[in-house]
């Protein structure tokens, strides 16, 4: 698509396009398994749960049933955007002084994990929009369960970085691990025992999965590696439908997730960089990335002040995402200079993980985030049910007096945050982006680059990507911040040292160095196409039919 400004862009690969049907996700037979479904007769949330499904087949560094997610949904009958949380809880018995008695939260075992929220959300969403039996959507999954999957380069590098760990337990090394060695790039993976508890869900829904007989496997397992989540733990969660928070952004609404999600920095930052003119400024410059990234100082010092689960915590969302705040912000901005002391604003009070995004012919829309938490959660399979558990306690802070400081029930902060779009009510973006702090950072710069320099999906997702880092003590002094910011290599000499002048520290990647794996569904508002594009920096794809 030729942009209205005048702004020129390549892509790695073209965007694809087509009329029925969309799927964009990181691999390409899990995009294929959404296709499959739609193929069948399904529509965009049974294709959403079929990808879901196969992700963590294929993808089990990032997400699968063991771990949480967000789920975006605009439905084109009624013209709506809905949300689907699905995170789970600290387990009961994990409290801060448990904790801190053993020297805090482990990376990886048994006490890493919180309440796996995902299937429910699953779920509630196939309950209210799905059209075929759970038994079709999940047979992609199932498939490639029991007939395996030749693993990528990208997975055989991550499985050998955890051999030791894998071989260590047998359930995980009958399935990450040839034998206590590693699978190496083409061979074939197998998780049959996933494949059954796939098709148990699919049969017993919900009561299998936190009341029944996974349940009851999932605590024994706990119990045995000496974890602190319980099957009355599993027994006593529920996902929930949540009300999607947005801004109108020059005249489009972008829908985020509430917290517990940290979606609402990215409303943040773009009610901030709505008041420049990015075009004066122009794409990619220094100028346009150095206020992206002080956008982004603002909006993560709000975070750390006062976001976290809503249940325990009051935050003054509406202050924060009020336009009257958002030019207060703006005038904390240094256009010549890099900010390193930012304090919260006073609002009035009123990963690895993995995302992908569907789309159908009949003008729905979803976008999912789902993640095990860090790269293959905490390398704990529960016993012969195939899952891997998550290791999403890990995102707790220990800290008294923290608004995200552990407690039992209580959910963590999350940084998984899907985004839709749209123009007049109707539907227009979908699209994410795994990352951890990245999320906000590089779903603006996709927002960026399609509503104000008219690129396509695909040169969106392929067009240069900064990160912005965070300090490392920011749990501890939340008002002082890095300037350290990573740029890909092709960032043109010039913005370099125009970035550096004005005080950024720059830490220099390869051309395709950057963070995340982005996928991006837009649907032209003529036509009502469906065009996608999907990160080449990772093994993304994006299919239609």
């Amino acid at each position: 698509m030729q942009s209205p400004h005048g702004i020129t862009a390549s892509a790695f690969r073209p965007s694809v396009m087509g009329r029925n049907g969309m799927v964009t996700s990181g691999h390409a037979l899990a995009s294929q398994a959404g296709i499959q479904t739609m193929m069948a007769g399904g529509n965009a949330v049974d294709a959403a749960i079929a990808t879901a499904a196969a992700l963590g087949v294929v993808e089990p560094a990032g997400s699968g049933v063991g771990g949480d997610g967000f789920i975006l949904i605009y439905w084109a009958e009624t013209g709506q955007v809905a949300a689907v949380n699905a995170t789970g809880p600290a387990p009961r018995a994990a409290t801060r002084e448990t904790y801190l008695k053993t020297g805090g939260i482990p990376m990886k075992g048994m006490r890493s994990v919180s309440v796996p929220g995902l299937v429910d959300g699953w779920l509630l969403a196939h309950e209210r929009y799905g059209k075929l039996a759970l038994a079709k959507v999940f047979e992609p999954a199932v498939s490639l369960c029991e007939d395996g999957f030749p693993i990528s380069y990208r997975l055989a590098n991550g499985l050998r970085g955890e051999l030791t760990r894998f071989a260590a337990e047998p359930d995980s090394r009958a399935i990450f691990t040839n034998n206590g060695e590693p699978i190496a790039p083409g061979e074939l993976l197998y998780n049959r025992n996933l494949g059954a508890t796939l098709r148990k869900i699919a049969k017993a829904g919900r009561e299998v999965f936190y009341e029944g007989e996974i349940a009851k496997t999932i605590g024994e397992f706990s119990q045995n590696h000496y974890g602190l989540l319980t099957t009355d733990d599993l027994g006593n969660y529920h996902a929930h439908w949540a009300e999607p928070i947005h801004v109108n952004y020059r005249g489009y609404e972008v829908y985020e997730m509430p917290p517990n999600s940290s979606g609402h920095i990215l409303l943040q930052e773009l009610n901030i960089v709505e008041l420049f003119d990015m075009q004066e400024l122009g794409c990619n410059t220094a100028e346009s990335v150095h206020l992206m990234v002080e956008a982004k100082k603002l909006a993560f010092a709000d975070r750390e002040k006062y976001m976290a689960d809503p249940g325990w915590v009051d935050i003054p969302l509406e202050g924060m995402l009020s336009k009257t705040y958002a030019a207060e912000q703006a005038e904390r901005i240094n256009q010549g200079t890099a900010a390193i002391d930012v304090p919260a604003g006073a609002p009035e009070a009123h990963e690895d993980t993995t995302c992908f995004c569907t789309a159908d012919r009949e003008g729905n829309l979803v976008c999912v985030l789902q993640s095990i938490q860090s790269g293959f959660g905490s390398s704990l399979v529960a016993g012969d049910t195939g899952i891997l558990l998550n290791n999403r306690m890990t995102y707790w802070h220990l800290e008294e007096g923290h608004p995200n400081c552990l407690m039992p029930g209580k959910r963590v902060r999350h940084t998984m945050n899907p985004v839709i779009v749209t123009k007049d009510g109707k539907p227009l973006i979908a699209c994410g982006t795994p990352g951890a702090d990245t999320q906000v950072q590089t779903n603006l710069q996709l927002v960026t680059h399609i509503l104000d320099f008219g690129m396509t999906p695909q040169e969106a997702i392929s067009a240069p990507r900064w990160r912005s880092l965070q300090n490392p003590m920011e749990s501890t002094i939340p008002h002082v911040c890095s300037n350290h910011l990573q740029l890909e290599g092709r960032f043109p000499d010039e913005v370099q040292k125009g970035l550096a002048t004005k005080g950024h520290e720059l830490q220099i990647l390869n051309d395709w160095g950057g963070p995340g794996s982005a996928q991006v569904i837009t649907v032209h508002p003529e036509s009502g196409a469906l065009i996608g594009g999907s990160d080449p920096r990772t093994d993304g794809y994006a299919i239609s039919f």
